[in-house]
C-alpha cells in the first residue's frame, strides 16, 4: 500500500522526511558526477544555462532511481514520476529538479519561475506585498494516482576565464536546494514578512513575467539541510550538512 499524498496535509514531518531524502539523493548524484560537471562546463561552447539543464540530467541519469511511466509536465528540467520507499511507507511522487547557471557573485541565490513552485509566494518587494500562488499543484493526479510534488534546484557557480580566443565557464561550486511542497507554507513562508523570497529580475512595468528569487541562506535558516554546498577541486567525500 502507498501513503495518499493529500492525506499528508496534517503530517508536515512526513513531507520534511520525504523532501529530506530526495534532497540526499539528487545532492549525492550531482557530487558524484562533479568532475565530469567541471569538465564539460569547460569544454563545451554551449551557454551554461544550457550545459546546467544537460549536466543534471546526465548526473541524475546515472544514479538511477525508481520510475513509474507516467508522463510529467511543467517547465523543469528532469521530471520523474517514481515511488519514494521509507521502512515504514511508500508513496508516489512527482519529482521535479531544476538547473541555474550564474555567476558565482550571484551564488546566494536562484532565479526561478512562479511555474516552478507549489508554494504561495509571500513577499514584500519595494513596500508592496506580494501574494502569488506558484504554478505547480500540491499534489499531481496522472492515470487515477496521486504524486506528492516535490521541486529541487540545482544551482552551477562558475566564473569566466580567458584562454586564448576562446572564453571558457569554470565551475566553481554546485549549490542543491531542496524547496519546501505548499503543505508546508506555514513553517517557511507564512506571511510576506517573513519569507524565504527576494525579488525577481523582471519588471512589471514593462510586462515582464513575474518572477522571484530564492534566497539560498534565508531557506537554510529556516532549515539547514535544504540548502547543500558542493565545492569543486576537493577530492573529499561529500558531507551531508544536517
Amino acid at each position: 500500500m502507498t501513503l495518499d499524498p493529500f492525506s499528508l496535509a496534517t503530517e508536515p514531518d512526513t513531507v520534511e522526511s520525504i523532501e529530506r531524502a530526495t534532497l540526499r539523493m539528487v545532492a549525492q548524484a550531482i557530487y558524484e558526477f562533479r568532475q565530469e560537471a567541471a569538465t564539460i562546463f569547460r569544454e563545451e561552447t554551449d551557454l551554461p544555462q544550457d550545459v546546467a539543464e544537460d549536466v543534471t540530467r546526465e548526473a541524475l541519469e546515472s544514479m538511477g532511481t525508481s520510475r513509474v511511466p507516467v508522463r510529467l509536465f511543467g517547465k523543469i528540467d528532469y521530471k520523474r514520476a517514481r515511488y519514494v520507499f521509507h521502512p515504514e511507507y511508500a508513496i508516489r511522487q512527482a519529482l521535479f529538479v531544476d538547473s541555474k547557471a550564474e555567476a558565482v557573485s550571484g551564488w546566494q541565490t536562484a532565479t526561478i519561475q512562479t511555474g516552478q513552485t507549489s508554494l504561495r509566494i509571500r513577499q514584500i518587494r519595494s513596500g508592496v506585498k506580494f501574494d502569488e500562488q506558484g504554478g505547480l499543484p500540491l499534489v499531481i493526479v496522472r492515470a487515477g494516482h496521486n504524486y506528492l510534488t516535490t521541486t529541487v534546484f540545482v544551482k552551477y557557480n562558475y566564473y569566466m576565464q580567458q584562454a586564448g580566443e576562446k572564453e571558457t565557464a569554470l565551475l566553481e561550486s554546485i549549490s542543491v536546494a531542496g524547496l519546501p511542497n505548499g503543505l508546508l507554507q506555514q513553517l517557511y513562508n507564512p506571511s510576506p514578512e517573513d519569507s524565504i523570497w527576494l525579488a525577481g529580475r523582471n519588471a512589471p512595468s514593462r510586462g515582464e513575467p513575474f518572477r522571484v528569487r530564492i534566497s539560498l541562506p534565508r531557506l537554510k535558516a529556516k532549515a539547514n539541510w535544504r540548502v547543500q554546498y558542493i565545492r569543486l577541486g576537493s577530492d573529499e567525500d561529500f558531507t551531508w550538512d544536517d
